[in-house]
């Protein structure tokens, strides 16, 4: 065992090396200057397009089973998760305060990355033998590219459909277990008989289920988090503006070792604000565009709109008001790690902060596990057909137990690792599809202003 861990460590060094983070952020750039820098000027549109699309079209003129609203917070719920309390503070303990900088950049540029992903799901989508829609990188590799890239497409749904039992599967049980746990004494094997049976109760209603459970826990969880980190603001406020100057300082200098922070190298605060800013808003990994592709839309570019909102939401709003929250209450120094690390910051400033950040996480980690085995299951659907979904869904929800008691050390490298092996055909394919999504960007924007006109005529 020592070996394997060994040689998935290797790899693991390799993809999340230079180059990785370079295609990352490389794409993100190349496609918000093709847009013209659209996602960032056109947020507004992107939530009027998402207040209007909350309630499902029931006539069925638009193609799809899922609200565009639903379509975002299925997407929200796989992504908002450990990354956003655990991910962050684990970045800011080995790279500084400096990651919090890196983790924006990653998103600002991601925006474009998740605009994208979703316009070309929406675009290339098919339809399954139940009368789904189905879409994702797999299939715009496929119809998009032609059948001599269909290779990548075929690994893209391998390495998803593994990755989702750990990232999206048993880590996520684990930090449940763990902070149910250390928090309130519950004994790690109850938290994982209870979460496969609410998983089970909800997966076995597919997709349109899935949706509707996601459409009501993640906006009010998110709104609760938020609530308690701008509290944890509040306390603090005096702080804030000399956080931001150290976030920023820290972005481009090395950090001396303090108190119980061991001190960072630049390095450390670039690789590890990019690697976890993915992490948490998974802009070109290609999980994404895969809820997005079941949204009753008949147009890509609508939803694209909505879905560059995951991104500016969890790692913008929600991450930010985490890495803030551990800086200015002088956590970071503290020498804790993880979740521990947040949970500690919040206790700093609220008398029960560590409880609010159990239960939040606790209901996160719950909803990515909801999120994920979507995913996964379409990941599954793709390399072996619609027949593959309910024995998929079963072993899911029998594989939530096992991570709620089992060490995840090696389950945390391997998922990590097939993360980024995910990220690399779908940022090829970004790179390869991106005229389709200029153009369709552009007719969209024109045929509006159009529209516009004729209205004010």
């Amino acid at each position: 065992m020592e070996g394997i861990t060994e040689f998935v460590s290797m790899i693991n060094g390799f993809v999340w090396g230079t180059p990785m983070l370079v295609m990352i952020l490389g794409v993100g750039l190349f496609l918000s200057l093709g847009l013209r820098l659209m996602p960032i000027l056109k947020l507004g549109t992107g939530f009027k397009l998402l207040w209007s699309g909350r309630i499902p079209d029931k006539d069925k003129s638009m193609k799809g089973e899922i609200s565009p609203f639903n379509a975002l917070m299925t997407s929200l719920s796989a992504t908002i998760g450990t990354g956003n309390i655990a991910g962050v503070a684990t970045a800011i303990f080995i790279g500084g305060p400096g990651a919090l900088f890196w983790m924006w950049c990653t998103a600002l540029v991601g925006m474009a990355t998740k605009f994208a992903e979703a316009v070309l799901a929406v675009k290339y989508r098919e339809v399954d033998d139940n009368g789904n829609h189905i879409g994702g990188p797999m299939y715009y590799i496929k119809n998009g590219l032609g059948s001599k890239w269909a290779w990548l497409g075929t690994a893209f749904a391998l390495f998803g459909s593994f990755a989702g039992f750990g990232i999206g599967n048993t880590v996520q049980a684990n930090s449940v277990a763990d902070a149910l746990s250390s928090n309130f004494g519950v004994p790690t094997w109850v938290t994982g008989v209870v979460l496969m049976l609410l998983v089970g109760a909800v997966l076995m209603g597919g997709i349109k289920r899935i949706a509707d459970v996601a459409g009501k826990l993640v906006p009010l969880m998110t709104v609760f988090y938020i609530a308690a980190g701008l509290a944890v603001l509040v306390v603090n406020a005096a702080a804030i503006p000399d956080a931001i100057v150290l976030i920023v300082h820290s972005a481009f200098n090395p950090v001396a070792a303090q108190g119980g922070f061991a001190g960072a190298a630049v390095w450390a605060a670039i690789r590890f604000g990019v690697a976890r800013g993915v992490f948490s808003n998974e802009a070109g990994l290609g999980s994404a565009p895969i809820a997005h592709a079941s949204a009753q839309t008949n147009n890509p570019v609508a939803q694209g709109l909505v879905a560059m909102l995951g991104t500016f939401i969890d790692t913008l709003i929600v991450c930010t008001i985490t890495g803030l929250a551990i800086v200015v209450s002088g956590a970071w120094t503290s020498g804790e790690n993880g979740a521990a690390l947040t949970s500690y910051a919040f206790a700093t400033a609220l008398p029960m902060g560590n409880y609010i950040v159990a239960v939040a996480l606790s209901v996160f980690a719950f909803t990515t596990i909801l999120g994920w085995s979507v995913y996964s299951e379409k990941c599954v659907q793709y390399l072996l057909g619609v027949r593959a979904v309910k024995p998929f869904r079963l072993v899911w929800i029998l594989v939530v137990p096992l991570g709620a008691i089992s060490s995840l050390d090696f389950i945390w490298l391997l998922a990590d690792t097939l993360n980024a092996m995910m990220a690399i055909p779908n940022l090829i394919a970004l790179a390869l599809l991106s005229p389709v999504v200029f153009s369709l960007t552009r007719e969209y924007f024109i045929k509006k202003r159009q529209q516009e006109a004729e209205a004010n005529a």
